[in-house]
């Protein structure tokens, strides 16, 4: 068995777990640790534990650090936040303040009009 397929049926094995347990897997890339990096840290860390306290699967990449993560992951500005489980795949760019916005866009609750 190849590598590729082998990373392919690890992802497959995480997607069928995420499933059955209902986890969320974020990956949130930065560009070193600058303000709007720190902003979008502590708000993605404050929603999560407020709203899926126990329920996800948080990975910071700094992408001056392993800029192959940013190729593989398209990523063209930071911070970015990829949602990978539950599907779909969702992105967020910013630093992640409107958190309303940011509920919604993860399916965590359903849009508010005030």
């Amino acid at each position: 068995m190849d590598e590729k397929t082998n990373k392919y049926d690890e992802f497959e094995e995480i997607i069928e777990t995420n499933k059955r347990d209902g986890k969320y897997l974020l990956r949130l890339f930065v560009a070193g640790i600058n303000p709007k990096s720190k902003r979008a840290i502590e708000n993605l860390r404050e929603v999560c534990e407020e709203n899926l306290k126990g329920r996800y699967e948080l990975e910071i990449i700094d992408i001056y650090q392993q800029p192959i993560f940013a190729k593989e992951g398209k990523i063209i500005a930071a911070p970015t936040l990829i949602k990978e489980l539950p599907l779909p795949i969702r992105r967020f760019v910013g630093d992640l303040s409107d958190k309303q916005k940011l509920l919604v866009g993860l399916d965590i609750r359903k849009y508010d009009k005030k």
